[in-house]
């Protein structure tokens, strides 16, 4: 099963079965927060730009923690999750240029 849910530029993000999985094997912490992952693509506290092309949502998890989902925008009308991860360095990614807000 594949969701999807729109960034905040209007391009519908898709999170595959394959990537769930790589994601809760790889960033086991993250096997009860899928609905996060898809939450943070929706209405994330802030989005940065990444090193090769990739766009970074980030958005606060409570106390110093926050959640990270790298994504892809391919055109106007597609994209698609890398990764996701839970991180408490808020600075290394604000040190990024910033894209939304």
């Amino acid at each position: 099963m594949t969701a999807t849910e729109r960034s905040v530029n209007g391009v519908p993000i898709r999170l595959t079965d394959e990537r769930w999985n790589h994601i809760t094997e790889s960033h086991c912490e993250l096997a009860g927060h899928y609905f996060d992952v898809l939450e943070c693509l929706k209405e994330p506290d802030a989005v940065f730009q990444g090193r090769f092309g990739e766009v970074i949502a980030l958005k606060h998890m409570g106390k110093d923690k926050y959640i990270a989902v790298v994504y892809i925008e391919l055109k106007k009308n597609d994209g698609f999750v890398i990764t996701a991860f839970l991180t408490k360095k808020k600075g290394h990614f604000e040190r990024r240029k910033k894209l939304w807000p």
